[in-house]
């Protein structure tokens, strides 16, 4: 009862449940997709203008939700078919070699993200031309770094 009380003082306080989203945490599970998609949107523009990879790992990690890391990948390989020039080629390169070296991201998970854009590379090619060879380079840097296998690798749709 006592609990009950406590917790009832604490929701009924002003701005209450944000605080006591932070104290227990709201916990990835519990976030709709739409924000989840949102919030590694905004953590990838983030990283691509910061450059700072520890601080993109960090905020990844506090999402809680290792089950959506495909959605980190799939978008991430997005903007790099979308982008001009090399650095972001470079940048999400070395974001995926850091949380491939750091466990963030898993096997599954990296399988997941590419196989994503596997199949929706068709569509995404009438927006961006010339993203099949985009791809392919992006998939053969990963697979000579070690992210991602070679069955995964040879799946790579080519024009």
């Amino acid at each position: 009862r006592a609990a009950l009380d406590r917790a009832t003082v604490l929701l009924s306080m002003t701005k209450g449940g944000k605080r006591i989203d932070n104290v227990w945490g709201s916990g990835g599970g519990q976030q709709s997709v739409k924000h989840l998609v949102k919030e590694i949107d905004m953590l990838l523009k983030e990283y691509l203008l910061s450059g700072d990879v520890l601080e993109a790992e960090r905020c990844l990690q506090e999402l809680e939700v290792p089950h959506f890391h495909h959605e980190l990948v799939y978008e991430a390989i997005v903007m790099v078919l979308e982008s001009t020039g090399e650095k972001t080629f470079k940048m999400i390169l070395d974001l995926f070699k850091s949380l491939w070296r750091s466990s963030v991201i898993t096997m599954d998970q990296m399988k997941r993200g590419y196989e994503r854009i596997y199949c929706e590379i068709p569509d995404i090619n009438l927006d961006v031309p010339h993203s099949y060879s985009v791809l392919e380079r992006f998939v053969e840097e990963c697979f000579q770094a070690g992210i991602i296998s070679k069955p995964l690798r040879d799946l790579c749709p080519s024009r």
